[in-house]
């Protein structure tokens, strides 16, 4: 059986209007358009809808049912077209949201204010954890868009990066290593270390920079999977550590300082990857957009604004 929401309408008017010519004026549609609108719905539904009274008509039993269940029908379909519409335009929808801790301390917070001012009935799910793990997630469609560490020469990724990060070794201000007048990679290996976990990319790298050059590893006293945990712990201990710039200009002034040493340099970029095959929502491809316009200056006016509160948090007695 197919119904035809117009003519769920102009049926309503004649439910209401109980005369055929008032209905068709109302409509502004002729009398015989009207009346095939009626043997339609009568064929439908297989009984009659209307009988006559005098001059005018009325419903049946079964056209009364029918009227009560009208307005609902077609009210229905409204709110789906409306939904449909709004998803469509990227108003509204669900997106699973991937991030690595640099970008959910930085831009994460200031990336979802942006987008829910935007589109207010957006749903978002995130998941944070180390990038090279929830790049598998990526791959396998788990999650929509991962946001952190970009990773050059997978073909089934594509990436929009979006700021440039240098890892950096870095201790706190009154530890003994800066009293050396030179500091070297040797002089590092003198000192334990609080490092992120084996599996971590900056881990690997930092390795690999002693190893090449036939060294020892650094002695980790203290390894954690919790990245944004380490500057804390280097702030209370004789440790040395292996942190983010931007992470660390939330404590320089304060607690920790770097190791200014080219060798133990990472240079990395910050991005928003998805598959390159893979569908994106029209809510995904908006959030998508917004990064891309936005994301530089939501990442420089996070750190900025951490920064400010960490000096004045500092300053606080």
């Amino acid at each position: 059986m197919e119904i035809s929401l117009r003519d769920l309408r102009y049926f309503e008017v004649l439910a209401e209007m109980q005369h055929l010519g008032r209905a068709a004026e109302r409509l502004a549609r002729s009398q015989p358009a009207l009346t095939k609108c009626i043997d339609r719905l009568e064929a439908a539904v297989g009984s009659p809808l209307f009988e006559r009274t005098g001059r005018g008509i009325r419903l049946t039993p079964v056209g009364e049912v029918l009227r009560q269940r009208a307005k609902m029908l077609r009210e229905n379909a409204s709110e789906v077209i409306r939904e449909i519409s709004e998803f469509a335009g990227g108003r509204a929808g669900h997106i699973r949201l991937a991030s690595g801790p640099i970008a959910a301390d930085h831009l994460l917070p200031e990336l979802c204010d942006l987008a829910l001012a935007e589109c207010p009935d957006l749903t978002i799910e995130i998941s944070i954890g180390p990038t090279s793990a929830l790049r598998n997630q990526l791959k396998d469609g788990s999650i929509d868009i991962l946001i952190g560490l970009t990773a050059a020469g997978d073909p089934d990724l594509v990436t929009v990066p979006i700021v440039n990060d240098e890892v950096v070794v870095a201790a706190r201000r009154g530890h003994a290593i800066f009293r050396r007048r030179k500091v070297t990679l040797e002089s590092l290996l003198e000192f334990a270390w609080a490092l992120p976990s084996p599996s971590v990319p900056s881990r690997q790298w930092l390795d690999s920079v002693f190893v090449g050059r036939g060294l020892a590893r650094p002695r980790v006293q203290i390894e954690t999977s919790a990245l944004p945990l380490l500057p804390r712990l280097i702030a209370k201990t004789d440790l040395l550590s292996f942190v983010s710039r931007h992470t660390l200009a939330l404590h320089q002034g304060r607690m920790l300082r770097e190791l200014p040493l080219p060798a133990t340099t990472l240079s990395r970029t910050l991005g928003a990857t998805y598959r390159k095959d893979g569908y994106l929502s029209p809510a995904a491809q908006r959030v998508l957009s917004i990064f891309k316009t936005n994301g530089a200056r939501l990442f420089v006016n996070a750190v900025i604004e951490e920064t400010s509160e960490a000096a004045g948090d500092g300053a606080s007695p």
